[in-house]
């Protein structure tokens, strides 16, 4: 059998695609994979550390403005559109996939939508709760559409092509119980863990509300603290705690850090998080039913983000906070208010548990094998 997977944009497109693609070669270690993304996407490097070949396609994401640099930028992407369909069809051509899976950005349409057009089953899979541009541009076109949550039905024109499988999770994530975890941290002596972070990068305001809020904490350190600041806020976090009083060092429950690397070891000890509401942190959340504040990042594409985030809250899995006039004794408070009620915490844990598909690779291997037969 070959394969190709389609994606790009962010780790987040790509991640499940890796997770599938691994399944796959250990149902079956004859099967061929492909890879093709952007020319210039950081799927290109993500894939270099795998086995599995790469092929790219010259596309470009369009813009949702009318200034003049990006009107011309989009007169840009629509150029590289049209060579994007001699490339897809070069490499149809050339790699004769018996499937294509895309996995979200907008490096997947141009495979998935002429790979349809061609006869080939296609599948989309989209970590989002509410569709991007590119899979609205392709649910006509492909076989399925593979979705995280029920709730998500409701936003396609053709619901009937919808399959709910769930966001694929790292399996680290269940290698060890929440006990173990805490043990292999040393953060075992019964006081909760709380767990932050902000993306790879970081955000400069929330890193900023973070240092208060652990120099709050740090007076009687109620809880464990493990927070990852981000690449481009490590420097100024350590001026920023400094401004606030705060020596870490003194503090060894609190711990701050440029990046969380065990990162499904801590998450699987954390009895709250709080950060950002990215489609893959919200699938690991609901997997493994772990209550969190939920800050949405203001900055990404169509409010992605709010939208991911409120259906969390709507459930009662998360209290979701906005950024705009958010400051570390708010978050601290809020925090602490959850952390404190253990009916609450419960609660929140059960509601996000009901929303996990811990088998997601599963189910999305299931969706996409039922299409060749």
């Amino acid at each position: 059998m070959k394969v190709i997977f389609t994606c790009g944009g962010t780790a987040g497109h790509v991640n499940p695609a890796l997770a599938l693609a691994g399944y796959m070669r250990e149902k079956d270690a004859g099967t061929q994979i492909l890879f093709v993304g952007a020319e210039r996407g950081l799927e290109r490097d993500l894939i270099a550390h795998t086995d599995y070949p790469f092929r790219t396609v010259n596309i470009s994401s369009f813009h949702r403005s009318f200034r003049p640099a990006e009107i011309k930028h989009n007169l840009v992407s629509l150029k590289n559109l049209a060579h994007a369909e001699r490339e897809a069809n070069a490499i149809l051509h050339d790699f004769h996939p018996d499937l294509i899976v895309g996995t979200g950005g907008y490096a997947s349409y141009p495979l998935v939508r002429y790979g349809a057009k061609a006869g080939i089953p296609t599948a989309v899979h989209e970590s989002n709760i509410v569709p991007g541009l590119t899979t609205r541009q392709l649910e006509p076109h492909c076989d399925r559409i593979m979705v995280g949550f029920e709730d998500c039905r409701a936003h396609y024109k053709h619901p009937e092509k919808v399959v709910v499988t769930g966001t694929p999770v790292r399996g680290d994530f269940f290698t060890i119980s929440k006990q173990q975890a805490k043990e292999k941290l040393d953060m075992n002596d019964g006081r909760k863990l709380i767990v932050s972070f902000w993306g790879s990068l970081g955000s400069n305001a929330m890193n900023r509300a973070m240092a208060e809020f652990l120099a709050l904490e740090s007076a009687k350190e109620p809880f464990y603290h493990i927070h990852g600041v981000g690449e481009i806020c490590w420097k100024p976090m350590q001026q920023w705690m400094h401004d606030d009083g705060l020596e870490i060092t003194e503090h060894p429950a609190l711990a701050v850090r440029e990046y969380i690397y065990d990162m499904a070891t801590v998450m699987r000890a954390a009895d709250l998080v709080i950060c950002r509401a990215g489609a893959s942190t919200l699938s690991e959340l609901t997997a493994l039913g772990v209550p969190a504040i939920l800050v949405p990042s203001p900055n990404v594409t169509n409010h992605h983000q709010e939208k991911n985030a409120a259906l969390l809250g709507d459930h009662g899995a998360a209290l979701v906070l906005p950024e705009e006039g958010l400051d570390g004794k708010k978050l601290f408070a809020a925090a602490a208010g959850i952390l404190n009620d253990p009916q609450r915490m419960e609660t929140m844990s059960q509601n996000m548990a009901v929303l996990g598909i811990p088998d997601a690779t599963k189910r999305i291997y299931d969706t996409v094998m039922a299409l060749l037969k």
